[in-house]
């Protein structure tokens, strides 16, 4: 569900304008993208720090300007503490798009309490979709992953109608054998679901 955010348009730009919004209780802001010009935006900082709470990716924009949109970057002060600037991009509902997603372990490792040594590789994979169905999270389970083993693409767990960028065989996580090479674990063909069906 999108947050609904009341947004005005400010005229006055530069670090002196931003930082008297700022004092105001505002923050800046910028919408863009669908080949239409940029719109210079402020918007109030409790309802900022409200859409952070909710963990919202996409905003419903009223005001100003009425627009579905995504939340493409937030800016934050140097102690994480204070919104700066908000950066949106308009979409289209309908409209597949790019997004990034954190990769999410789940369970326990098998492979790393036999003695293997257990690695994340990849942190974070992009994910095509339309702005309803962004997942919050791609899902590894690695309860299977024995030792000698890897976790791919192909075995990440991702809503229905999304689907990740990245080829099918790059490896997410392994856990390899004493003195195994990851080239030697991925050159066997196995990922950690096919490896857990025989």
């Amino acid at each position: 569900m999108s947050d609904s955010l009341q947004v005005t348009a400010r005229t006055a730009t530069g670090t002196r304008a931003c930082r008297k919004l700022r004092q105001d209780g505002h923050v800046p802001a910028i919408l863009y993208g669908h080949g239409e010009e940029c719109v210079d935006l402020s918007l109030r900082r409790e309802d900022v720090e409200a859409m952070v709470r909710h963990g919202s990716r996409t905003v419903e924009l009223h005001g100003a300007v009425s627009t579905p949109a995504l939340v493409r970057e937030l800016q934050w002060n140097t102690y994480g503490t204070e919104p700066l600037h908000v950066d949106f991009l308009r979409i289209d509902l309908a409209e597949k798009i790019v997004v990034t997603v954190p990769v999410e372990l789940r369970g326990e490792c098998p492979g790393a309490k036999a003695g293997g040594a257990f690695k994340h590789v990849i942190h974070e994979v992009q994910v095509e979709c339309t702005a309803q169905t962004i997942p919050e999270v791609a899902v590894a389970h690695v309860a299977h992953l024995e030792a000698g083993n890897v976790l791919r693409v192909k075995d990440l767990e991702i809503p229905a109608g999304t689907a990740i960028t990245l080829a099918d065989d790059e490896v997410i996580a392994s856990c390899l054998l004493p003195g195994q090479k990851l080239e030697e674990a991925t050159g066997l063909g196995e990922s950690v679901v096919e490896a857990s069906d025989g």
